[in-house]
């Protein structure tokens, strides 16, 4: 049986893969990217870095093959990362040319991502202030331990003052959808490519 635990900085490597792997709708992302990194450095890697006491990792047999992070306060984490997280990363990688976004590939999509980070909307951090990532390597995936890992997490997320929440989801990822459904999520608000859910 898989377990559930808290992340340890020897995870971060795991984690790193699992965004790659699970990074195109919810499934594997490699084939897009030349910087394997990119992914990790949005979606997990900061979590994990700057409120590791709000990062769950699950561990099988063969390793670390799936994670929960998050943070409490959206447009706090969000003012956080401007100060603690993407100045060096905005050394590591360049600004694309805007005039050339109609030819971009997918790194420097996400190189943008790093110089002009999205937010979430206002409507839904008012209502929805805290929000998590979570992503499980198909292995682990269809036998409710996704679900295990969001109460875990969310257990953590309440004692530390979290009320209601929201995910963002890739409207092309129909699997997440479903899975957010069940767990008492609903859709609040479409952007783009992403649908914005919360659970009170």
């Amino acid at each position: 049986m898989p377990a559930i635990r808290s992340f340890r900085s020897a995870d971060i490597d795991a984690l790193y893969a699992i965004s790659l792997a699970t990074g195109f709708a919810g499934s594997d992302a490699s084939h897009l990217y030349d910087d394997p990194q990119l992914m990790g450095h949005i979606y997990s890697a900061p979590y994990a870095s700057l409120e590791p006491e709000l990062s769950l990792v699950v561990e099988d047999r063969e390793g670390v093959a799936g994670f929960a992070v998050g943070a409490i306060d959206t447009p706090a984490w969000e003012g956080r990362l401007e100060q603690e997280w993407w100045p060096s990363l905005r050394q590591r990688y360049a600004a694309p040319p805007e005039a050339d976004k109609d030819s971009w590939n997918h790194d420097q999509r996400r190189a943008f991502m790093i110089h002009h980070p999205s937010r979430a909307p206002a409507v839904v951090v008012q209502k929805y202030p805290a929000h998590l990532h979570m992503n499980l390597l198909p292995r682990l995936q269809g036998h409710g331990i996704g679900s295990r890992l969001f109460e875990d997490w969310l257990a953590i997320a309440v004692a530390r003052g979290a009320t209601a929440i929201h995910v963002a989801v890739n409207h092309a990822n129909a699997r997440a959808i479903l899975f957010w459904r069940k767990l008492g999520f609903a859709e609040l608000v479409f952007e783009g490519r992403t649908i914005w859910m919360g659970r009170g």
